[in-house]
């Protein structure tokens, strides 16, 4: 992605750039921290997921920090890099380490993919050592409760490591993207399963507030999955697994900021964009990013 004919203009800063995390003075925190995590190899479909972190950080430059009464521009913004090569066991290692660190720096860490099995040590990394009392909520439109180690198998190898499954949300499941076998293991789990046709008509401060509850029901710290494959393929084209009805970018957009807003959730992952993929108008890595800003709005939100 290019952004060398981008205006420059003093009284229109841009987002984006923001310090290395371990440039900020020693004891000093991030309200919000950027941190890579490029998983692909173990991939379901065909996927240059590895690519994104890199374009969502060329997309940040595009926009600003400022939102309508919230002191955005006024947050402590910190970028952690990427992980290298987090696929593996040895590299999910890294990626958990990475992640811990960065989430004891930080009030808010957004992990971005990559493809969905970076959920796993973005949500273990910022779990720490409350692994027991921990939430999970997802919007999805699969379960990723599916064997072996992929991007299908994320909540279910989380289950496996000791997350209670019924401090799991999954918000956007889809009809037709997902098996009867799945659907019975999420409710032998104890999963909560929102359906995307359950969501017509239901305000979504209502929708993340019922989340959070149950997520957050034991006092620990929740973990959000955005896989952006829950939204219409219209404006997810660079999403593999994207189907037609699924949310709309506002929707996902506004579910990123009121999950940072609340003082439960702990971190954040973007996952399943595809920027070698999408659109010519790049309109999925561009979605992406204003997701990592719709979550610094709400970390602000916090404040207000």
């Amino acid at each position: 992605m290019s952004t060398s004919a981008l205006s420059v203009d003093p009284l229109w800063p841009r987002a984006g750039d923001w310090p290395a995390l371990d440039s900020l003075a020693e004891g000093a925190r991030a309200d919000l921290t950027l941190l890579g995590i490029p998983t692909w190899r173990t991939s379901l479909s065909a996927t240059g997921a590895h690519e994104t972190p890199g374009a969502v950080r060329a997309a940040l430059r595009r926009y600003s920090q400022q939102a309508a009464g919230l002191a955005v521009e006024e947050l402590r913004l910190a970028d952690a890099g990427d992980v290298a090569e987090p696929d593996g066991e040895e590299g999910e290692a890294r990626a958990t380490a990475a992640m811990r660190e960065a989430a004891a720096r930080s009030t808010v860490t957004v992990a971005v993919g990559g493809d969905n099995a970076l959920t796993v040590p973005a949500a273990l990394g910022a779990y720490g050592a409350d692994l027991g009392t921990a939430g999970l909520i997802t919007l999805d439109a699969h379960h990723d409760l599916r064997d072996g180690v992929s991007n299908g198998s994320p909540v279910r190898r989380l289950v496996e490591a000791g997350l209670a499954g019924a401090r799991v949300v999954q918000i956007g499941i889809a009809d037709f993207a997902n098996s009867a076998a799945y659907t019975r293991r999420a409710a032998d789990l104890g999963i909560t399963v929102v359906t995307r046709d359950a969501l017509h008509g239901r305000p979504w401060e209502d929708v993340m507030a019922e989340a959070l509850e149950i997520a957050g029901a034991a006092g620990g710290p929740v973990h959000v999955d955005l896989d952006v494959d829950v939204c219409d393929r219209s404006v997810a084209p660079g999403c593999p697994a994207s189907v037609p009805g699924g949310l709309a970018a506002w929707e996902l957009r506004r579910v990123a900021r009121l999950a940072a807003a609340s003082p439960l959730v702990r971190s954040l992952d973007i996952a399943e964009v595809d920027a070698t993929a999408d659109a010519a108008d790049e309109r999925t890595v561009r979605l992406a990013a204003l997701l990592v800003l719709e979550a610094a709005a709400g970390v602000a939100a916090r404040a207000s």
